[in-house]
């Protein structure tokens, strides 16, 4: 089993920065792929970034590219969301997650999840 622990969500107002954070303890060493999914009040939960916990490799959704970096740090397995040029529609909760069985997070191969952080950004 891993456990997800977050931090870092909060209120901001657009155009500010906020980072989150995930920690993984547990049977951490089977992670293949872990990063951040987000869902609105009546929507559906989307990837927002991954990292392939390997090499580093990272993916993106369009709507965050150029605002959001995802990192890692493999020693301490934590991995961290650095969101900057915060917009309104990037109000959701936050949820971190893992992979053992891909490399790239989709929702149904996500084999742990955190308990999510609210991100709230006003107008």
């Amino acid at each position: 089993q891993v456990q997800l622990v977050e931090s870092g969500g909060g209120l901001v107002q657009a155009g500010g920065s906020l980072r989150l954070s995930c920690t993984a303890s547990g049977r951490t060493f089977n992670n293949k792929a872990m990063g951040w999914f987000r869902q609105a009040p009546g929507k559906e939960r989307d990837l927002v970034a991954d990292i392939r916990w390997s090499d580093g490799t990272t993916y993106y959704a369009d709507s965050v590219k150029g605002r959001f970096t995802i990192s890692r740090d493999n020693a301490k397995h934590t991995v961290y969301l650095q969101m900057n040029s915060l917009k309104p529609e990037d109000t959701a909760v936050y949820y971190c997650a893992a992979s053992t069985v891909s490399y790239r997070l989709q929702v149904d191969w996500v084999s742990f999840w955190g308990q999510g952080t609210q991100v709230t950004v006003s107008s």
